[in-house]
């Protein structure tokens, strides 16, 4: 069966105020010395903003390990972030206004100043999941017949309705701002290893990139693991939605497989059709209509998830994923995701503050 890994971006906030501080450097050193002591791994990693945290699990293929490895994580970058007097929340995109530090590491500061106010801004929470894959050539044919389905991990994740104490009008604003990097989003159909790492070479090779880690497709080969990396989601609100994610792409991965093995093309939907796609996600999250990733017109949400469900059935089945599946999805259409979570939130109380404080607390589900 597939191994899964799950990475997760968190926002640092003040514990008080709710508003997003540059702790990462101070909770980093101390994370990193206990680790020393206690001659494990170092889990958490610095992103470009200092407001900002990543972990990443390991691989599983059981998703109760998933979830318990997501939760135990949580709730260490929690304790680290008490000590240095702040709090984490999974929340894509901040809902109080901030002015974010960027990073003091070389790399971090080559964005800053290749990319400007885009770098600047780009203070925004994804998760990412790495589905395993036996080799480039399977690699490639599952990015090439995932990409229609992308919008509704996107749909189902989006946790990011507040930008800059404002009401962006989107479910996910994240993937409004994540766009404005030039290699961001979703892309068309390969057709094989050699015209994949083609099209990675020519884009470096503009010298616009600085590495392959700058390759920000909406899913992608990882190059540093033997992953297809699927990019597109909100870090989720609900560590039970993150979960759901990680079992729906690997069903996605292990379908798209078994179609290329069957000699199954994949669709011809253009990249502007599945920008349209990744818009409209974005834009309503599950309240509204979604694209239909088979006909690219527009479907109750409700129809195209269960739809989704339905295509990945028999890989879900297979894994032992279905009924997790099967029931997460129901509750996240009864209950809604992160960005309904926080508008409910901000309709009840008025306060900013507030939507933080309680999504720290959620955060630990």
């Amino acid at each position: 069966m597939r191994s899964v890994g799950v990475e997760e971006e968190l926002l640092l906030v003040d514990s008080e105020s709710g508003e997003p501080r540059a702790l990462s450097t101070a909770l980093l050193a101390t994370a990193s010395r206990e680790a020393l002591r206690d001659d494990a791994d170092e889990v958490f990693e610095e992103e470009l903003h200092r407001e900002q945290l990543e972990f990443a699990t390991r691989p599983h293929v059981a998703m109760r390990d998933i979830a318990e490895e997501i939760r135990g994580w949580r709730a260490e970058a929690a304790r680290h972030a008490e000590g240095v007097g702040g709090s984490v929340v999974a929340l894509a995109t901040s809902p109080l206004p901030v002015s974010p530090s960027i990073g003091f590491g070389e790399r971090h500061r080559w964005l800053g100043e290749k990319f400007g106010l885009t770098a600047q801004e780009q203070l925004t929470g994804g998760c990412h999941v790495h589905v395993s894959v036996e080799s480039d050539e399977e690699g490639v044919a599952v990015l090439d017949r995932i990409q229609p389905w992308l919008s509704v991990l996107l749909a189902m994740s989006a946790n990011s309705p507040f930008w800059q104490g404002k009401d962006s009008h989107y479910a996910s604003y994240r993937s409004q701002v994540w766009g404005r990097w030039p290699s961001a989003g979703p892309v068309g159909v390969f057709g094989s290893p050699e015209r994949y790492h083609e099209q990675v070479r020519d884009l470096l090779g503009t010298g616009v990139l600085r590495d392959e880690g700058m390759i920000y497709f909406d899913a992608r080969l990882s190059h540093r693991y033997p992953t297809v990396e699927i990019r597109v989601a909100d870090v989720c609100l609900d560590p039970s939605t993150t979960v759901l994610l990680a079992a729906l792409a690997r069903g996605l991965v292990e379908t798209a497989s078994r179609d290329w093995n069957k000699g199954e093309p994949p669709s011809r939907h253009s990249v502007a059709l599945l920008r349209m796609a990744a818009w409209h996600a974005g834009r309503y999250g599950l309240e509204h209509e979604l694209m239909h990733p088979l006909t690219m017109r527009p479907a109750p949400a409700g129809t195209v998830v269960r739809a989704l469900l339905d295509h990945v059935r028999d890989a879900l089945d297979g894994s032992g994923d279905l009924v997790l599946a099967r029931d997460g999805i129901s509750a996240l259409l009864a209950s809604g995701n992160g960005a309904r979570a926080q508008r409910e939130l901000w309709e009840r109380t008025g306060s900013f503050r507030d939507v933080v404080t309680e999504c720290v607390r959620r955060t630990q589900g």
